[in-house]
């Protein structure tokens, strides 16, 4: 129900957009957001969102990441700018809600010349 798109190929520097749709509108009170994990490292924390528009980063993207929510539609957006190599891996849409966890389908970010 949580359903991830576009991420890709992108230059260090560059910006990418990340969508995550919750298409039953299952989530809508929850928190919902991104984590990510790179081959070898643990899943971090990317950035979350509640129906309320409080948010949470992780330090490693503060300031250059901003996630945002249409509550009308449910989809949380992720917006990815100044983008280093270090930022390459698998980001996963995320729930949490009534204290259960949810993860949608991976989306790979490649950040590379």
């Amino acid at each position: 129900q949580l359903q991830a798109s576009g991420g890709g190929l992108v230059q260090p520097g560059g910006s990418l957009r990340l969508s995550c749709a919750d298409s039953g509108s299952r989530f809508s009170l929850g928190r919902m957001g991104w984590y990510r994990q790179a081959p070898g490292k643990q899943r971090e924390l990317v950035a979350t969102i509640l129906s309320d528009g409080s948010t949470d980063y992780g330090d490693s993207v503060r300031d250059r990441f901003t996630i945002s929510r249409v509550n009308i539609n449910n989809t949380v957006y992720l917006q990815m700018d100044s983008l280093k190599p270090g930022d390459t891996s698998v980001y996963y849409c995320y729930a949490y809600y009534r204290r259960r966890e949810y993860w949608g389908q991976g989306t790979l970010v490649t950040v590379s010349a």
